[in-house]
């Protein structure tokens, strides 16, 4: 597909620096950019790139002012990066083939209920009593457990395992690999060091636009239910205990753990590896560092932390100051202890 800057424009609301002609066929980094290529700047640090780079048009901010001479024409717009995500969005919609039919080795239980226009693909399994909602895609090996509902509009990848009595949003999009519902980490300590398993009879709800990465776990409630809320996205490898609850709009990054029953607000930010105790409550807004350790409840809203355990952002950048000087600290304390023990000897 071929498009000219000014149609691009058109599509963004953006207005453009140079030729509105200039022709785009593909996507590229802005550092990696060649001819026919539409690149973008969000982040300052790549400017020096937009002087050199070879892609013929770049998306930029509105109020973006170039300190030299640029060659690739300029699509100003009043945030490039989520103009990019339009764009993609467009591109991938286009560009995707569109799966449609039930492949005849898929198994569908007669008691199961199969919305309109759903694509249903090799080897995949739908059990008794289940609910699959109007332009829902299952790819193949994908399992769908009894009593399972889905909304409108979802995406499940191979190889997904939803479990019993979960309940799926509208348009949620389930990546490969991913487990939703399996039993929660509940047992109970009895003699000889030995444990009983505690049976897990809750369930798990997405709700709606909720996107879950592959191979990412949600355990099911031991009693109600682990509750994924309204535009949570969840990033790869994420293990999500039983009874959690996320909060709207949350994002958290790939091989956090929250342990049971710990309840996360909405809009909040987690990097990759963010390890949650239980029973723990974080409060709206929250931001947290990749690796911070949240050991206890977070009731200020818009926190910024970071650290093992975990601080306000300010207090462990200044600690770490600190701890950056420990070994010539300890040298000094070395030689002035080495200084002491001479005047005691004199």
């Amino acid at each position: 597909m071929e498009f000219t800057a000014a149609m691009i424009a058109g599509l963004l609301n953006g207005t453009i620096d140079g030729d509105p002609g200039t022709k785009l066929n593909t996507i590229a980094r802005i550092e990696e950019g060649h001819a026919g290529a539409l690149s973008f700047l969000s982040n300052p640090k790549y400017e020096p790139y937009i002087y050199t780079t070879g892609s013929s048009a770049v998306l930029v901010n509105n109020d973006f002012i170039p300190s030299r001479e640029v060659s690739a024409t300029l699509i100003r717009v009043a945030d490039p990066y989520q103009a990019l995500a339009r764009l993609l969005t467009i591109y991938d919609e286009q560009s995707r083939p569109v799966k449609k039919g039930i492949h005849p080795t898929a198994v569908i239980e007669e008691s199961a209920v199969i919305g309109k226009e759903v694509y249903i693909g090799a080897h995949a399994y739908v059990s008794d009593k289940a609910v699959i909602g109007d332009g829902c895609s299952i790819y193949p090996n994908v399992y769908i457990g009894d009593n399972v509902r889905t909304g409108r509009n979802c995406t499940f990848h191979p190889g997904v395992k939803v479990y019993r009595d979960c309940l799926i949003g509208n348009d949620c999009i389930i990546h490969a690999g991913a487990v939703i519902g399996s039993d929660g980490f509940g047992f109970a300590p009895v003699s000889d060091a030995n444990y009983m398993k505690i049976p897990q009879i809750g369930n798990v709800i997405l709700e709606d636009s909720v996107e879950i990465g592959s191979n990412t776990c949600i355990d099911r409630a031991t009693m109600g239910s682990t509750v994924i809320r309204r535009g949570v996205k969840l990033d790869n490898l994420i293990q999500v205990g039983h009874n959690v609850e996320i909060g709207e709009n949350t994002v958290i990054a790939a091989q956090t753990g929250l342990a049971g029953s710990t309840r996360i607000g909405k809009n909040c930010m987690f990097g990759g590896q963010v390890g949650f105790s239980g029973h723990l409550s974080i409060a709206d807004g929250c931001k947290i560092g990749a690796q911070a350790g949240i050991l206890s409840t977070v009731s200020e809203e818009n926190s910024v932390l970071l650290g093992s355990p975990a601080m306000d952002s300010k207090q462990f950048l200044k600690s770490f100051i600190y701890f950056r000087k420990l070994p010539d600290m300890n040298r000094k304390i070395d030689e002035l202890a080495k200084s002491v023990e001479s005047l005691k000897n004199r």
